[in-house]
């Protein structure tokens, strides 16, 4: 209580807590993720992200030296593991759920950045990210489709000779066509109608 006033005063506020190690990068990769998304590559800064992030310029100048490395740590970081390959018996479900898995990495706020790389960038530039959408999501989803098609080769699903370089494409190829054809919008990516009306057709005996 001040002598003054009579009011009773609280403990003086301390300085804001400092977030390191993991807690801060977390924070710093979903900071680029919303730049990336809400206001595009070309308008994303390294001051931007900091200051969403709550923390300093100079602590991503110590590990990052520009803003394309702290994006493409970003991805790598963010963009989630495909896991092991539906193993269901069916030959549908299987191939559902790895196309439903796709669908699921593509609407999230990282597909929805590596889009917005992809929308803005030319090739030359876009190259470095794009080489880690195909490590991290296209190439795990092509050998999850070729597995679950050899399982089915082998129950009698899918006819010999089926299971080719282009077939195993089709699921990341046609999606990505389709996501980026219709803006983004997840209406004109149907799991459903890609299994039913494009690969079991392909595929069955």
């Amino acid at each position: 209580m001040t002598a003054e006033t009579g009011t009773v005063c609280g403990p003086a506020a301390g300085p804001p807590l400092r977030r390191r190690g993991e807690a801060l990068e977390s924070a710093i990769y979903e900071a680029v993720l919303r730049q990336l998304t809400t206001d595009g590559y070309a308008r994303m800064t390294m001051e931007g992200v900091a200051s969403a992030a709550q923390t300093g310029k100079a602590a991503l100048y110590r590990r990052w030296s520009s803003k394309e490395e702290l994006v493409r740590d970003a991805l790598r970081a963010s963009l989630p593991p495909a896991g092991p390959a539906p193993d269901t018996g069916a030959l549908r479900d299987d191939l559902l759920e790895v196309v439903e898995r796709l669908r699921a990495a593509m609407v999230s706020e990282v597909g929805a950045a590596v889009r917005a790389i992809m929308g803005e960038l030319d090739q030359r530039r876009a190259h470095v990210f794009l080489e880690i959408v195909l490590e991290r999501v296209v190439e795990p989803t092509t050998a999850m489709v070729a597995e679950v098609l050899e399982r089915g080769a082998a129950r009698g699903e899918v006819r010999a000779g089926a299971v080719t370089p282009l077939v195993v494409d089709l699921v990341p190829a046609l999606m990505l066509y389709r996501m980026k054809m219709c803006g983004g919008d997840t209406e004109g990516v149907d799991p459903e109608a890609i299994v039913d009306e494009v690969l079991l057709p392909v595929v069955r005996p």
